[in-house]
């Protein structure tokens, strides 16, 4: 009998082993503040673009207050940051900078304006244009009224955005652009139930669509996952069975998907996930340094490396961060 629950633990120890070499694994390897001038430093995004970093965010006096700016920041070596630029908008809350790259090569930087006077609408989204982080274009005003795009994707020369109804009506919609500057409606309610948000988009190399959306006011407030094929005019949805905040896709050079977050799973902190697509399910690898008001990471992979930048409060006021981890 002994020696049947020896070999017994050998095959159950080898199988073990054999199962946990084969999960991916995420360990942080280095985490650092980059910027804490304003009172309140939130919502980012990052981009390595023809060899310079650039780390985007909202400053202002608090999470929701009439003086939000979006700061730009750069670095050579993603070590060293100095402010780019720092843009404002008269009578408007900027909000949730956004940062990717137009087809032409520009810098594109999307955000939200928060109008001081909401008698005729609350919201509205707007990109900006630049050639070097420095220099911004006029504000150019996208999508409808009381829709907040959220964040853009460009594929095969087209901008992509899931804007959500930010009134007392809820509702999200699919929007495209073939120039960058007028953008049209794709889908005019694309989800419903519960209040749909902030969403990320992901274009797989089968032309697949597939669109993370954070979701709150229902029961669970889980996040969902849609995919369509193009023209992405039909969806099919699953529950995610997770809640996630400020969602950001990223995808591995092995073609592994990542999500980074904010998750709820007991006090709210700042997460990286894997994600199978296919299956709909979500895999919780990482909970980075991070607390209180946190999260809204932007993703890069770069020289075998995920950089992630987010904002947190948990050393007393909320300040951006960046962290490198090993995923392997």
């Amino acid at each position: 009998m002994a020696k049947h629950l020896f070999l017994l633990v050998i095959v159950l120890t080898a199988n073990a082993t054999t199962c946990f070499s084969a999960e991916p694994v995420a360990e942080l390897i280095s985490v650092k503040k980059i910027w804490d001038v304003a009172p309140h430093n939130a919502f980012t995004d990052l981009l390595f673009h023809d060899g310079a970093w650039f780390c985007v965010f909202r400053e202002a006096s608090t999470h929701v207050s009439n003086d939000g700016a979006l700061r730009v920041l750069t670095s050579k070596d993603g070590d060293t940051w100095e402010s780019a630029a720092r843009i404002t908008m008269d009578h408007a809350d900027l909000r949730d900078a956004k940062i990717n790259v137009a087809p032409d090569g520009r810098l594109c930087l999307c955000g939200a304006a928060a109008w001081h006077d909401k008698s005729k609408a609350t919201h509205q989204s707007f990109l900006w244009y630049s050639k070097d982080g420095h220099t911004w274009g006029d504000a150019i005003s996208i999508g409808d009224p009381d829709y907040w795009i959220w964040r853009i994707t460009w594929h095969d020369g087209a901008a992509y955005g899931v804007g959500y109804r930010t009134g007392p009506q809820r509702g999200t919609r699919l929007y495209k652009s073939l120039n960058g500057i007028q953008f049209t409606t794709l889908v005019s309610d694309l989800t419903e139930g519960g209040y749909p948000n902030e969403t990320s988009l992901h274009f797989s190399p089968d032309g697949k669509l597939y669109s993370l959306i954070r979701r709150d006011g229902n029961s669970d407030n889980s996040a969902l996952l849609g995919v369509a094929q193009a023209p992405y005019t039909s969806w099919a949805w699953a529950d995610l069975k997770t809640r996630i905040g400020g969602p950001q896709f990223l995808e591995m050079p092995d073609g592994k998907m990542l999500v980074g977050g904010r998750s709820y799973r007991g006090a709210a902190k700042t997460a990286l996930w894997s994600i199978n697509l296919e299956q709909a399910q979500v895999t919780e690898l990482l909970i980075l340094p991070s607390g209180g008001d946190c999260s809204y990471p932007g993703l890069v992979y770069h020289d075998g490396m995920i950089w992630m930048s987010y904002y947190s409060s948990h050393e007393g006021k909320t300040d951006i961060y960046l962290a490198k981890i090993r995923y392997q």
